[in-house]
């Protein structure tokens, strides 16, 4: 089945990744294979893709639509975060290039049946990987009054998270909250009725936090940013698309003290720690989508990428 998928900013992604040097590549967010395809087609010689993916359905539509690779292109079911432990399986000692793109595939979106979209009625799921046994239904059903509001402050900023947190528990005092459209229609509730005029839907943050807190997806940014400067080889590239604040700032955090990562105190008169940059950016303030690809792709008006090379 053809699950359509626009990717974002591929032709910034192929100018900073610049995937026709001869290396070894990673996607580490495979996805429906949008940007692994373009940056297969656009492979020098033997070099290799390596993609990765914590959900077992976008694995297989990526092994499909990257079949043209051959062995060129490894498919792993793996977080980005355990990169190492990938290459290391593989005897690679470093890669050329990697890209994140963090944001959700209209595949995971429209058709994966996880509850990750509150405009359909789904099963409240929302893991990426559905090996793993915290899901979202287990959060908004059992977690406190007091945990549901931290999940839904910390990780979408959402200023009506304590109202929302204390519908939620007693909703389901009267039976189980199972389906996003439940979720979203509670959340909805919330909001004074002139909200129903904003063009982003009352759910939006309260989405976005559950998803995040039920994958780890913070977590797993800042240990994949722990990680990588080790892992790319010099004058190798990383790429980053977020899709909001939380993700942008980390991403933006790390780059900048990989860039300028001396500690010593400013009035000493030369630097006495010895440390000397790592990277150098490539996209000083991010790199956004112009007017017409957001008109094309909607899901894309909230991206930014950021670039770095290792020097």
């Amino acid at each position: 089945m053809d699950y359509p998928h626009e990717p974002v900013l591929v032709r910034e992604v192929l100018e900073y990744l610049e995937p026709h040097r001869q290396g070894v590549y990673v996607d580490g967010t495979v996805g429906s294979a949008g940007h692994s395809l373009e940056i297969g087609k656009s492979l020098a010689g033997q070099s290799r893709l390596i993609c990765l993916d914590r959900d077992r359905a976008a694995i297989g539509f990526s092994e499909k639509r990257l079949a043209f690779m051959g062995d060129r292109a490894s498919i792993v079911k793996a977080s980005y975060a355990d990169l190492d432990r990938v290459l290391e399986t593989m005897a690679i000692d470093g890669v050329d290039g990697v890209l994140l793109d963090l944001g959700m595939s209209s595949f995971q979106l429209d058709h994966s049946g996880r509850g990750f979209s509150f405009g359909g009625d789904e099963p409240l799921d929302m893991r990426m990987d559905q090996d793993q046994e915290l899901s979202a239904d287990r959060i908004v059903n059992t977690f406190s009054q007091k945990d549901l509001a931290e999940i839904l402050w910390k990780y979408g900023e959402e200023k009506r998270s304590r109202a929302i947190a204390g519908s939620i528990v007693r909703a389901r005092m009267k039976g189980d909250i199972r389906t996003s459209s439940q979720l979203a229609e509670l959340i909805k509730s919330v909001y004074p009725p002139s909200y129903r005029y904003k063009a982003k839907h009352p759910a939006v943050r309260s989405f976005q936090a559950l998803r995040i807190a039920v994958n780890s997806e913070l977590q797993n940014i800042e240990l994949f940013l722990r990680k990588i400067p080790s892992l790319i080889k010099n004058g190798g590239r990383l790429v980053v698309i977020s899709y909001h604040s939380l993700e942008d700032r980390m991403i933006k955090r790390a780059m900048n003290g990989w860039e300028k990562p001396c500690t010593c105190p400013p009035d000493l008169p030369r630097c006495a720690c010895g440390k000397v940059p790592l990277f150098r950016a490539l996209s000083r303030g991010g790199v956004k989508p112009g007017e017409k690809e957001i008109d094309e792709n909607p899901r894309a008006r909230s991206a930014i990428l950021r670039a770095a090379e290792r020097i």
